[in-house]
């Protein structure tokens, strides 16, 4: 059983702590400002996109911030938590990267979210930050999956086959005339 390098598993912790710091940050920002983040023009812009393509109001508009923004959070919290697990990895046990796997799912669709306006309304500033984002989710994927390669138990190859008890022994399972 090999085990994923000391540098992709820092890579993972690493793309762990920024979706940590930057989201954890952006969600707290957006859900203690009066507006829930809209009064800051440069992270609100995907969300007077978004607005703008399915005909919001502006109490839809609040609504819409106040979602991404408790999102955000949600993915700061399960990076966080995967840090933790993480550091208790180290004294014992084993980390599950599944958790971290659930916030990169959330990571990725927020940032299409963002993305998708950036194109339509042909932003270029925005879809760099959303693909920096949808870069940084996809990295650490493959990295979580590439760990959970190398922790699976090594399959035995002398394996006698298995026989089902219904079946004659000279005759092959798959016979259609019986």
């Amino acid at each position: 059983m090999r085990k994923l390098s000391g540098a992709g598993v820092a890579m993972i912790l690493a793309i762990a702590f920024y979706f940590t710091i930057v989201w954890g940050f952006d969600g707290l920002h957006a859900l203690t400002s009066p507006g829930y983040g809209l009064d800051n023009a440069w992270r609100s812009q995907f969300v007077f996109g978004l607005g703008s393509l399915f005909g919001l109001g502006p109490i839809g508009l609040l609504k819409l911030a106040a979602f991404f923004a408790a999102l955000k959070l949600a993915v700061a919290s399960i990076c966080a938590l995967h840090i933790f697990d993480r550091m208790r990895a180290l004294v014992r046990g084993k980390a599950d990267s599944k958790i971290l796997e659930g916030g990169l799912i959330l990571v990725v669709l927020v940032s299409m979210a963002s993305v998708g306006p950036g194109v339509w309304l042909q932003n270029a500033e925005l879809v760099r930050d959303g693909f920096l984002q949808l870069t940084l989710a996809a990295v650490a994927a493959a990295l979580c999956n590439v760990e959970r390669y190398y922790s699976r138990p090594a399959e035995k190859e002398s394996a006698p086959p298995l026989e089902l008890a219904a079946t004659e022994r000279s005759v092959p399972w798959f016979s259609s005339f019986r």
